[in-house]
């Protein structure tokens, strides 16, 4: 079996492949169009994100089998389209779970001790301690949208404070020792703190808007790891400014569908996202909550694994 690689990755992925005797070939350059010219030569494609796999390309790869994504969410791939081909498609959210689980800690910690606002104050000659006074984590009630893999990690994490956990999915069963699964309603009502951990899907997109956010009984705080798409920037900004929103942790954001740095270069910054650069309650990271060198590896592992399970 032929694979061809999209992306490059820890080394173990094709040292391993080659090993269980699939013949690997790498082509991190070559555009779209390119790649369609050739896909029906291999049975095998492994991708992050470089591009989407849409139904077009998939007519183009006949003899395609499996489609490996070395991440945690297959949503750059018409999984549906792929299914009805009977090509096997694999995730690895088991490999980057327990990054996201620290680093979502980090965010929830760092938020509520002004530790970023307090950094840059103390690096300019400024010593204010009432005016970083944090509060503390003991006693709050943490509200997950989402108990999947990543969530679980976070829980898991949230073990060692003091706090309640609840959790809303749309697939019931799902308590277990860190978390207690309760409806919508009793989230919204609850919750000081409301952490994302879900796909993208139409469900997902956009969920965080104005009406949602104010069918929370507390004002709360919010941490959001998971997808871009799922939060309403503005209304997160009116939220943020009249205090319903006390502060936000956003390791993705909705404008990473288009060029990132183009927002800068080109000065068309949006004003919302002006408000959050500049808020002094807001914590931004550039995608990384699952990028760690640890989880490097253990995704390229993951991949592995289900592939030899499955073709071995």
């Amino acid at each position: 079996m032929k694979i061809l690689h999209l992306d490059t990755n820890h080394p173990l992925l094709l040292d391993q492949l080659n090993g269980l005797g699939f013949t690997n070939e790498e082509d991190y350059t070559s555009s779209k169009k390119e790649i369609e010219t050739k896909i029906h030569l291999y049975h095998g494609l492994i991708i992050r994100s470089r591009f989407s796999i849409d139904k077009a390309f998939l007519d183009k790869a006949k003899n395609l089998k499996f489609i490996g994504r070395v991440g945690a969410g297959l949503e750059n791939i018409a999984c549906n389209y792929a299914a009805s081909k009977n090509i096997h498609l694999i995730a690895a959210p088991e490999g980057n779970r327990s990054a996201v689980g620290e680093h979502s800690l980090a965010m929830l910690l760092s938020l509520f001790n002004k530790l970023i606002k307090a950094d840059k104050e103390v690096r300019i000659g400024k010593w204010l301690r009432e005016e970083n006074r944090g509060i503390e984590l003991e006693g709050k009630i943490i509200g997950l949208i989402g108990y999947g893999n990543m969530a679980k990690s976070f829980a898991k994490k949230l073990r060692g404070f003091d706090v309640e956990v609840l959790c809303y999915d749309i697939k019931s069963g799902l308590s277990d020792e860190n978390c207690k699964q309760v409806s919508l309603l009793e989230l919204q009502e609850k919750a000081d703190v409301l952490s994302l951990h879900t796909p993208q899907t139409e469900l997902t997109k956009n969920m965080i808007n104005t009406d949602f956010i104010n069918a929370f009984k507390k004002e709360f705080w919010l941490i959001n790891t998971a997808r871009g798409s799922s939060v309403v920037t503005d209304d997160l900004v009116d939220s943020l400014k009249s205090g319903k929103i006390l502060g936000a942790a956003l390791d993705v954001l909705e404008y990473e569908k288009s060029s990132f740095e183009n927002l800068f270069s080109d000065n068309n910054v949006p004003d919302a996202f002006k408000y959050l650069i500049n808020s002094e309650n807001v914590i931004l990271s550039p995608h990384v909550a699952g990028w760690t060198l640890e989880s490097k590896k253990k995704l390229a592992q993951t991949i592995v694994n289900k592939i030899k399970s499955k073709f071995c």
